[in-house]
């Protein structure tokens, strides 16, 4: 009976494996007609339903999980839930708007892969996302971006394949974006999506360094929430769906990325502390009691081991020696 069972489960496997399924998807001949493959790939989601793979990595943008804050929320009135945008494919909020940006000048015909040439100004995060995307996409990228930023930023960039300019630190933002328009002007069939003047980049600032609070009527200055606080009002900013503008000071930002990571597990970048602060404001305030505060923490913290948020704790990894083994 045993036998009859196992010779019955075999007949049905070489089935299964010699059925025209399988051999539409398996073949020991090599792939010459790379169209017929391509196409093959796209027809998978109806060939193999129920699998839920994604066609391409775009389809993984979004849908990122909310979590509680419990532990520096002690003492508040309200709750505060915060969107974990490190779940993004490269970690970082800068993923939505960079593919949201770029589709849109796809469908307007502003831009056609492998012949366009981007090029954009950017302190981190969305140079990133934006080489990430044109990379899955087939776009040669350039990006320009002052020379203070993290190491890990101009790794990630390069990783993509995008051509990565330094500027002047003591510029700012403003001499990278003048440095990005003078290369627009250089480069044939060059494109720039103007991050800062884009409807389809539709992220809302509402938090702003203290150092450098121009949406409060101050003056640009050096600070170290990288990604927050560009020295100038970006054009797509409407100033008319904000109640207010909260400032942080890149200290407070500082030291509340570093707590997210030993109270609450979560390791966070620069302006995802300074977000959490401004939500503990608004969290203490006696008419928001009972309420749900939600904020955002825009990127995974890895990518700022080199920056000062770590600068103490990449030390003594530094010097830390080995011991002896018996």
């Amino acid at each position: 009976m045993a036998a009859a069972a196992m010779r019955s489960l075999a007949k049905r496997r070489s089935v299964l494996c010699n059925g025209p399924m399988w051999r539409r998807f398996v073949s020991t001949q090599p792939i010459v007609d790379s169209s017929s493959f391509a196409q093959r790939l796209r027809d998978l989601p109806k060939d193999l339903p129920g699998t839920n793979v994604k066609k391409d990595v775009s389809q993984l943008i979004g849908r990122t999980p909310l979590v509680y804050l419990n532990k520096v929320t002690e003492g508040c009135g309200a709750y505060i839930a915060v969107k974990q945008e490190m779940f993004q494919p490269t970690s970082s909020i800068k993923d939505r708007p960079a593919l949201a940006m770029i589709e849109d000048a796809e469908r307007k015909n502003l831009i056609v892969p492998g012949k366009t040439t981007l090029i954009e100004p950017t302190s981190g995060n969305m140079g990133i996302s934006m080489a990430f995307v044109a990379a899955m996409k087939g776009y040669k990228t350039v990006l320009t971006m002052p020379s203070y930023t993290s190491l890990e930023r101009r790794v990630t960039m390069r990783a993509f394949g995008a051509d990565l300019i330094l500027t002047d630190p003591a510029k700012g933002m403003g001499g990278t974006v003048k440095k990005a328009y003078d290369l627009l002007d250089s480069t044939p069939n060059a494109f720039m999506l103007q991050q800062f003047s884009n409807p389809a980049n539709s992220q809302i600032y509402g938090v702003e360094p203290a150092e450098s609070n121009v949406l409060n009527g101050g003056k640009p200055g050096p600070h170290l929430i990288t990604g927050n606080g560009v020295g100038f009002k970006p054009d797509i900013l409407d100033m008319d769906v904000m109640e207010k503008v909260l400032e942080v000071s890149s200290e407070d930002s500082v030291n509340m990325a570093r707590q997210l990571a030993l109270k609450e597990g979560l390791m966070v970048g620069i302006s995802s502390g300074a977000n959490t602060v401004a939500a503990l404001k608004l969290a203490q305030m006696p008419e928001n009691k009972g309420k749900l505060i939600v904020t955002v923490h825009a990127s995974f913290g890895e990518r700022y081991l080199s920056s000062v948020l770590f600068q103490d704790l990449r030390k003594e990894a530094e010097n830390m020696q080995p011991v002896s083994v018996d």
